[in-house]
């Protein structure tokens, strides 16, 4: 690899280059990302130029798609594992506060100079490419290179946007894990369940296991489909974990316990009772109906279906008792069916502008409110902190959601620490 040096990037300026990516957009697709781990990771792609064989990196790769609950699962697994004594690599998306929350090995996240000095060769490598590699596409290769340096045993991989074009589907896995299907990203993914459940299932690779959550019956039959074609063994976990403590709330979190666990078995691991208890008891995962105190609920729900599961489990901990709800949502989300999700659980709502270019405005979210529930006391902030205050004044118990960017803001503001789009500022 003849690369013509160039000055080191620091960390925020590192972050600063990655994200002026973003003008590159979305591009699903594979080629690219082949190219980048067979360059930076010594050329993972000569034996095999579809996918990354099993053989090219020496740890298993769990992989988990979905629409809902990704990132539970990926941390479940990730817990077990650790406490059953093997090194994992975690690459997740998006992050809340830092980058740095994406690329995790045996649960800290990556150090700001292994960004620095991954960007730094990935910069130079990619200078003059054409088409050039988009920020998902990059931030992936940095995850499997830092992995693949760090010589861990077991690389917990989720998606970025689907399943079959997204980045991390270059990789071999060794089982493919699909959470709960719904709508959400229809743009990219199609318009019905079955065209969403058709890229997710995408992930499936020949002869290697699937373990799915239970689905719609348009899903199922997508995956199972999908399974046959791939003479790949699938498992549908219906049974919810019920053996022990699990630290994330809400009895769907019983449900992604089980599926985690029935994807380490899947793996050829077979984790101990004590494992599974220890790792399940440990898992921090902010933003899934995290307590920030005794009446402050951040919860990144981001579609109808997972809005749905935070007003089931926002009744199984509260009760009647209903919420000051606190809400920013992405532009390009189902906004009313969020909305109307959320609404009976609302005492009254608060509606922060918040600092991501890609929200919905307050004043949109004010005018659905005004025609699903026209008695629903509504008011906008002009930020986060405003919000707080006129929540705080409030007796009762306060959710922020909507939107895991969002989460965030809030957490970053909450922390007293910069959000995540300042971190590359200069």
């Amino acid at each position: 690899m003849n690369v013509a040096p160039r000055s080191r990037l620091n960390y925020k300026q590192a972050l600063a280059w990655l994200y002026g990516l973003q003008r590159f957009g979305i591009k699903l697709g594979l080629e690219n990302i082949r190219r980048l781990l067979d360059e930076c990771c010594s050329g993972v792609y000569v034996k095999r130029p579809t996918v990354a064989p099993a053989s090219a990196f020496p740890f298993k790769v769990i992989h988990v798609a979905g629409t809902n609950g990704k990132g539970s699962v990926c941390a479940m697994i990730d817990s077990i594992c650790r406490v059953q004594g093997f090194r994992t690599g975690l690459f997740i998306s998006p992050h809340l506060v830092t980058f740095r929350e994406r690329i995790r090995v045996n649960g800290e996240m990556i150090s700001e100079d292994a960004v620095a000095d991954g960007l730094t060769m990935i910069r130079d490598l990619i200078a003059d490419w054409d088409p050039h590699p988009t920020f998902f596409e990059v931030t992936t290769a940095l995850a499997i290179k830092h992995f693949n340096d760090v010589k861990i045993d077991i690389a917990i991989l989720e998606p970025g946007l689907g399943g079959r074009l997204d980045a991390t589907n270059a990789i071999q896995s060794n089982v493919s894990v699909i959470t709960p299907i719904g709508l959400d990203h229809e743009r990219w993914l199609g318009n019905t369940l079955a065209e969403i459940a058709r890229e997710k299932a995408g992930i499936i690779k020949p002869d290697i296991p699937v373990v799915s959550a239970p689905q719609q019956p348009e899903a199922e039959e997508v995956i199972r489909g999908r399974a046959a074609e791939c003479n790949s063994p699938v498992q549908f976990v219906s049974e919810a974990y019920q053996s022990s403590l699990v630290a994330l709330r809400g009895v769907y979190q019983r449900r992604n316990a089980a599926l985690a666990i029935a994807a380490i078995r899947a793996t050829k691991i077979e984790p101990s009772e004590k494992a599974i208890v220890r790792g399940l008891a440990a898992i921090e995962w902010p933003a899934r109906f995290q307590k920030w105190d005794e009446r402050t609920i951040i919860d990144g729900a981001h579609n109808p279906g997972a809005a749905g599961i935070l007003v089931q489990t926002w009744r199984e901990v509260f009760g009647d008792h209903k919420a000051t709800l606190v809400l920013a949502i992405l532009a390009d989300k189902d906004l009313r069916g969020i909305c109307e999700t959320l609404a009976p659980i609302a005492d009254s709502v608060l509606l922060p502008k918040i600092r991501s270019e890609r929200a919905a405005l307050p004043a949109e979210l004010a005018k659905i409110f005004s025609v699903i529930t026209p008695s629903l006391p509504c008011s906008i902030a002009s930020k986060i902190g405003d919000a707080l205050i006129l929540a705080l004044a409030k007796p009762n118990p306060i959710l922020f959601t909507g939107s895991l960017h969002f989460a965030g803001e809030v957490l970053a503001h909450l922390r007293g620490q910069p959000a995540a789009f300042e971190e590359c500022s200069q």
